[in-house]
């Protein structure tokens, strides 16, 4: 391989996408092209990937004359690009010239082992009856056999969400009560095992259930545009008795979301059940219409917060015993599980990379598991958490949050009291714990000078050192923004 070459079309696709952030704004190259990669040039081609089905066929069908064009202004010697799917090649050129220009076949057995984290996943054609539920052909994702009310463990933090839950799932008659039932977590708190039990529960009353990922009911619905077939999708949709969509924050599209708003009112007048997930509060989806997020808060909105101390101790006892049946010699006593419960604090992925760790080094080395062994097998997962990479979009929801005000009133020209403060809290705290200059965090703020961001700065140092009461909430605001 050519390395100086490799080098020189790397450079080239740099300012590739340079030029498309440029021409095409920053909310849509972040929406549409920021997972795009180049994979390699070969003959002329460039050969550009995605991770999902449903961002090549957006590219393709909107940007594809952009995209190459704007290449062959850097690089005249390509004359065309091609767009595949990572997740379904290899990394061998060959091979993805003969994905992209040979149909896939729709029998193809994925070999990948079942994932605890419910990303979103690549859209494809429904290949069972589980995927197309029962309410026809339309493609829903499958539902997770080990994702049940009953494997869900209870504690303080998702209490209140899980009560909701069983509630919705088990509704007398099947009658729609918190319509929509509104879940948000970060990631790993539980929110998708959540969605998953209602969907059992659901289905296994004989009634009519599909579950969505943002992904897919965006795959789903530019898909039957194309095919003119998008009146019989809007019909099947609203055929059903639930509807679950999960990571509802990637929803993109002007069409998409009125569609989206449309299907929402229709379900929930005809009084059936809509259950919904996000990483964050309706107000807080910026990107969604305004009529969509005032439709989502007007159901019941739970937040599912972080893991306590005691419920990771729970989870951690229980995936243990679950590991005993198979691995009867796993011993882990209770001072290792309180050591890993007090060191892994961010969420229940991370508590089950443990779990697999110390079960590896268990069986691989025929010794039993000591603090010692705790300490080196979950290093990693500790250490990576420390330093937190803080983003200067986490600063400004969380104040807003914490102020009771929006994202959107911190961006805007707003010079009310209660805006002003926040926005120059959220300023400090993007200087003092981003990397980020002076006038990029006044870009991220509403497009502010950088003398505005300095007087926010030095405004918030000085107060912090008159008032303690403003120091100590100060303090908690970067404690929640590293852990």
């Amino acid at each position: 391989m050519d390395v100086p070459g490799e080098q020189s079309a790397s450079e080239v696709w740099a300012r590739v996408k340079r030029r498309l952030r440029a021409e095409l704004g920053e909310d849509i190259f972040a929406s549409w092209f920021g997972r795009l990669e180049l994979d390699s040039v070969i003959e002329g081609c460039a050969y550009l990937t995605v991770p999902t089905r449903f961002l090549k066929s957006w590219i393709e069908s909107h940007y594809a004359d952009r995209v190459l064009a704007v290449y062959r202004s850097e690089a005249g010697d390509v004359e065309r690009v091609s767009i595949g799917v990572r997740s379904t090649m290899g990394r061998d050129p060959a091979a993805q010239r003969r994905v992209s220009e040979a149909p896939r076949p729709s029998s193809a057995p994925s070999m990948a082992m079942p994932s605890m984290n419910h990303e979103i996943k690549t859209p494809s054609a429904p290949s069972s009856h589980e995927e197309r539920g029962e309410g026809g052909e339309l493609g829903g994702a499958p539902l997770d056999p080990r994702l049940t009310f009953e494997s869900f463990i209870v504690g303080r933090s998702n209490a209140l969400a899980h009560a909701a839950a069983d509630r919705v799932a088990h509704a007398q008659n099947g009658q729609a009560i918190y319509n929509p039932l509104y879940l948000h977590a970060g990631v790993g708190l539980g929110k998708t095992h959540l969605l998953h039990g209602i969907g059992h529960a659901v289905r296994a009353q004989g009634r009519r259930v599909i579950y969505l990922t943002a992904d897919r009911f965006m795959y789903g619905f530019v898909a039957s545009l194309k095919a003119q077939t998008s009146l019989a999708f809007k019909e099947r949709l609203r055929g059903i008795d639930l509807l679950i969509i999960d990571d509802v924050q990637f929803i993109q599209g002007k069409q998409i979301q009125q569609e989206f708003g449309h299907t929402l009112n229709a379900l929930i007048d005809a009084g059936r059940q809509i259950v919904i997930a996000a990483d964050r509060p309706p107000a807080d989806l910026e990107n969604l219409d305004e009529r969509v997020r005032s439709r989502l808060a007007g159901g019941l909105v739970v937040e599912v917060s972080a893991l306590d101390e005691a419920l990771r101790t729970s989870i951690l006892t229980t995936r243990i015993e679950a590991l005993k049946t198979i691995h009867p010699t796993f011993e882990v006593g209770p001072n290792v599980i309180a050591f890993v419960a007090r060191s892994i604090t961010a969420n229940g992925r991370d508590l089950e990379g443990a779990v697999n760790r110390l079960l590896a080094h268990a069986t691989l080395t025929n010794s039993a598991i000591t603090l010692e062994t705790a300490e080196t097998a979950i290093r990693d997962l500790v250490r990576n958490r420390e330093p937190k990479r803080v983003k200067i979009e986490d600063i400004q929801k969380l104040v807003a949050s914490r102020y009771n005000v929006s994202r959107s009133d911190i961006l805007s020209e707003r010079r009310t009291a209660a805006v002003v403060k926040p926005r120059q809290i959220a300023m400090y705290l993007s200087k003092v714990l981003t990397l980020r200059s002076l006038p990029e965090i006044g870009r991220r703020f509403g497009g502010r000078d950088h003398t505005t961001v300095l007087h926010a700065v030095r405004k918030i140092e000085k107060a912090l050192g008159e008032d303690h009461a403003l120091s100590d909430e100060v303090e908690l605001l970067k404690r929640m923004l590293q852990e």
